[in-house]
């Protein structure tokens, strides 16, 4: 167990070397030196202001799109899940803040008859990490969805911003210099007069259902799709559905996800990835990028 820590000004929990392995979709990761979960916002806002301006943090939602090596993090992780989880309508836009479950914000907008968040229902992590990532599903994709983030910065102000602030691609986006997370954003969003939208977004539901292995311990798609190809066919292709390092194993019913058998190490689906980009690499010469973050100390 981490160790519980106390501060007479700051209301959440803070924990010292607690398993990241407790905090990731993949079941894996050493202990980070400093696990804190804020009470709220407000909550939130003093601890970073709390914080060194060199403190190294991590900033984490549900762990879904992220491997903490088996050394550990070195440094603050700040987990939002549980404490940013307003979610609102506004007129013609959502309020959601970072914490909230991206399948919780489209099952929130298919609630109201509204259409342009059904993608959501796809991506397995919060509004933060689909904000960091550009996430998507199914076509769709979060930022072209956006009027406005709440960004905070490492002295702990918090500042509204348009997308035109940030640089975003296909699972990519620039943070603006000093910015350490998103607190919250508005997504546009218009009628689904017809139900057409939800239909859709349940059908999609379905495929995913029947053809990833939903429920065990990965991490989604770990790969980039290369332009006008998907990562899975060309692992595929390579023979590697099935293919092992220690208990670390391509999925044999989609080959983009690795699953984390029983004692597996962070170790061994890092070796995994490289394993993975290598062979696709010399078999048809595409360069796979991975599309989880990989972060923290080696053993």
């Amino acid at each position: 167990m981490g160790n519980r820590e106390s501060s007479p000004k700051l209301r959440g929990r803070l924990l010292r070397d607690e398993p990241m392995a407790r905090h990731t979709s993949w079941r894996v990761g050493g202990p980070a030196d400093r696990y804190y979960e804020p009470a709220d916002r407000d909550d939130l806002i003093a601890f970073v202001r709390s914080l060194a301006t060199d403190e190294p943090v991590l900033w984490l939602g549900l762990g879904s799109n992220l491997l903490v090596r088996d050394g550990g993090w070195r440094g603050t992780v700040i987990a939002l899940h549980g404490a940013l989880d307003v979610l609102r309508l506004e007129g013609s836009h959502v309020y959601a803040e970072a914490g909230v479950h991206c399948a919780r914000l489209a099952k929130f907008t298919e609630r109201h008859a509204l259409a342009g968040l059904g993608f959501m229902a796809g991506i397995p992590g919060t509004v933060g990490g689909a904000l960091a990532m550009n996430a998507g599903a199914w076509g769709g994709e979060t930022w072209p969805n956006v009027a406005e983030v709440e960004g905070l910065y490492r002295d702990g102000t918090a500042r509204w911003l348009a997308p035109a602030a940030f640089h975003y691609a296909y699972r990519h986006v620039e943070l603006p210099a000093g910015l350490l997370g998103f607190l919250a954003a508005r997504f546009r969003v218009h009628a689904d007069s017809d139900g057409s939208h939800a239909r859709q977004t349940r059908e999609s539901l379905a495929r995913r259902k029947a053809s990833q292995p939903v429920g065990k311990p990965s991490a989604g798609s770990t790969f980039r799709n290369p332009p006008g190809d998907h990562a899975a066919r060309l692992i595929e292709s390579c023979g590697l559905k099935g293919f092992r390092i220690g208990a670390a194993e391509v999925s044999t019913q989609h080959a983009n996800f690795l699953i984390a058998g029983e004692g597996t190490r962070a170790a061994d689906i890092e070796a995994l990835i490289e394993h993975i980009r290598g062979i696709v690499k010399t078999r048809t010469g595409v360069e796979l990028l991975p599309e989880v973050r990989i972060v923290g100390e080696p053993s």
